[in-house]
């Protein structure tokens, strides 16, 4: 019944897909797109992967919808006609997808017990969760403890990444250039009195449930990335609702990029600090007598620093979008 399901939201996923390629309105393009990232999430359910599927449904399906939205206040509604020739972009699309699909006929079966990632360091992890770790939730334990240099390096990538986006757009408004009055991201959704009450509604439920994910990690699907995520998206959606200077009133750009910085250096910085009482680079068992529990702190507070840099990220890359006007 999983499999019969899953095929069908699947075969759901190619037809959205294709409704994206073929929607000549921006705005439905990108209201399309959210529903595929909706479908996904729901696949990677199916497939006992519900970290996963959380982080689409915040990242593809939350974040990524709104900055799109953002973004496409900036342009017009209806998409150009590009120079593209359309028999070569077949051609390469279909070259691709059958290079793709030749490929997974040397996968695995789904759910081998031989397949190589069972038969490596990963079969150890659920044992050592147990034993070294003790949390319920064994992808958190794995990416903050037997992974954690990983960990560390996607939180510089997420950090880097927006600084190079700010680079390219930067994060103000650009000089001469200021975005109209009448401008989503300026304006907001201020005349639009039902989108308003339902938008304010739903932001503290939001928040809530970012600050749960974020804290209650260890015992459930989430953790810093999808609490970031959430957290970033409650915030862009006030913007969205009232104007992007009153979701600079809520937290001032000037701490949005403390918060990218900070929330990182605060990761790195609990590997110094097990370095500097004895132990190795994130070894969380020397910040307390009980290694236990010292667990707990190291995975509680690198987590927290991952969801300070996704969420200060995040919101900055919103602001430097929304601060720009049309050309």
């Amino acid at each position: 019944m999983i499999a019969v399901l899953t095929i069908f939201l699947l075969c759901l996923c190619v037809i959205t897909a294709l409704g994206v390629v073929r929607a000549g309105n921006l705005f439905t393009a990108v209201m399309l797109m959210g529903i595929y990232s909706l479908l996904m999430a729901a696949v990677f359910l199916l497939l006992d992967a519900p970290d996963v599927a959380l982080t689409e449904a915040a990242v593809g399906a939350g974040i990524s919808t709104v900055l799109l939205l953002s973004a496409l206040s900036l342009t017009a509604e209806e998409e150009h006609a590009g120079g593209i020739e359309p028999v070569l972009a077949a051609a390469v699309v279909l070259i691709t997808a059958a290079i793709i699909f030749y490929a997974t006929f040397d996968k695995p079966p789904l759910g081998d017990p031989d397949a190589p990632v069972h038969r490596h360091v990963a079969a150890d992890y659920v044992p050592m969760t147990q034993e070294q770790v003790d949390i319920p939730n064994v992808v958190t334990a794995v990416l903050a403890t037997f992974r954690g240099y990983d960990t560390l390096g996607e939180v510089v990538v997420v950090l880097t990444a927006a600084i190079g986006v700010l680079f390219l757009i930067g994060p103000d408004a650009p000089q001469g250039r200021h975005a109209p009055s009448g401008n989503l991201a300026e304006g907001g959704l201020k005349h639009h009195q039902p989108l308003r009450i339902v938008g304010k509604i739903a932001i503290p439920f939001i928040i809530l449930f970012a600050l749960y994910v974020q804290f209650h990690g260890e015992y459930s699907p989430g953790g810093g990335f999808q609490a970031g995520a959430l957290l970033a998206a409650a915030i862009i959606l006030y913007g969205l609702l009232e104007g992007r200077h009153a979701a600079a009133s809520v937290i001032h750009p000037a701490v949005l990029r403390t918060m990218a910085a900070g929330g990182a250096l605060l990761f790195g910085g609990v590997g110094v600090t097990t370095m500097l009482l004895g132990g190795r680079f994130l070894e969380y068992n020397v910040l307390r007598d009980d290694p236990i529990d010292a667990q707990h702190l190291g995975i509680l507070v690198i987590e927290a620093g991952v969801g300070v840099t996704v969420a200060g990220v995040l919101i900055l890359i919103y602001h430097a979008f929304a601060a720009r006007g049309r050309p």
